[in-house]
């Protein structure tokens, strides 16, 4: 095993041990390959300085925080419990326990948040410390309250120009700072400090999943476990596997996928592993101005990196 990554939910409320005996679990059934990366998601509240200490001695060398924002009225629309300023301690209490790599979460774009809002969550960010940062434009998802209250119009949708405006905001922010992007939505200091998990997923690698929910791939094969977290409990009980479902990629499956998640990285996608059509199109992409060539690998401009969706389409079509 290359890479580990507790997250989904909050699994700091397992507190240290709990996250201790996680990987313990994971050593008795795997072996993990030296260096290895394992990382735990943290939501700030259910941190402290012993608990960085215990997951660090258990063996977790990288740390993920989810900050969202500094402003507390973003954060309540956000619907979030921590408080501004504790991400960014236990930023700093995670790289006191002797993590090196530390990452911290931003959403941008809420409604309400103001370019001061959001230069005041990169002042925090870049006052932490953090190697790493990632930073996500707000998608509303149906179903949620916050769904629910755009729809009742109480709050405006976010604005694409508004989106891409913040986003050249960060990367401008970031970049100087010495924090360079190597996904469209993420930021690292250097090569070690990239999050190597979430690169297996981008260079499509094979992953095992565990807990309710959780998806799993496996040479071109993807199954996903049941959701409910009592069912989940009762299969594996049992002795039953606890899929829901899987399928098998096609050829044209994986094609689409290997397009669309590798375009998004700085590094590239291969000329070669485009089909002709896709090469016709990829001329048309750089006459565009939203990529260029480099080393026969087409990789997005900053322009690009905008349009990186339209840009996935064009390839495809």
């Amino acid at each position: 095993v290359e890479t580990v990554f507790v997250g989904g939910g909050t699994p700091s409320l397992l507190c240290g041990d709990g996250l201790a005996g996680v990987l313990d679990a994971v050593r008795e059934n795997f072996t993990l390959a030296p260096g290895a990366e394992v990382t735990t998601e943290s939501n700030p509240e259910s941190t402290s300085p012993e608990f960085f200490e215990r997951i660090r001695a258990a063996g977790y060398t990288r740390v993920s925080l989810g900050m969202q924002s500094a402003a507390q009225h973003v954060l309540k629309i956000l619907d979030r419990t921590h408080t501004p300023g504790r991400a960014v301690a236990a930023a700093r209490e995670a790289r006191g326990a002797g993590f090196e790599h530390v990452n911290l979460d931003l959403i941008y774009g809420t409604p309400g948040e103001t370019d001061a809002d959001l230069d005041a969550s990169l002042d925090a960010v870049l006052s932490a410390g953090v190697d790493h940062v990632s930073a996500y434009s707000l998608i509303v998802e149906d179903g949620t309250a916050l769904a629910r209250r755009v729809r009742r119009g109480e709050l405006p949708a976010p604005d694409d120009d508004v989106l891409a405006a913040r986003y050249e905001r960060i990367d401008s922010r970031l970049e100087a700072a010495g924090l360079h992007w190597y996904e469209v939505s993420n930021w690292a200091a250097s090569d070690a400090g990239r999050c190597r998990h979430n690169l297996g997923y981008w260079d499509g690698g094979d992953w095992l999943g565990a807990g309710p929910g959780a998806h799993s791939h496996v040479g071109g094969t993807r199954w996903w476990n049941v959701k409910h977290p009592a069912r989940y409990a009762d299969r594996v009980a049992t002795g039953i596997l606890p899929a829901a479902g899987w399928e098998s990629l096609t050829a044209e499956e994986r094609y689409t996928e290997r397009v669309m998640l590798t375009v998004r990285l700085r590094t590239g996608l291969p000329l070669e592993d485009l089909d002709p059509a896709g090469r016709r199109a990829a001329d048309r992409v750089i006459a565009d101005g939203l990529a260029e060539l480099t080393d026969d690998r087409l990789t997005l401009t900053a322009r690009g990196r905008l349009l990186a969706d339209g840009v996935v389409r064009t390839l495809l079509s």
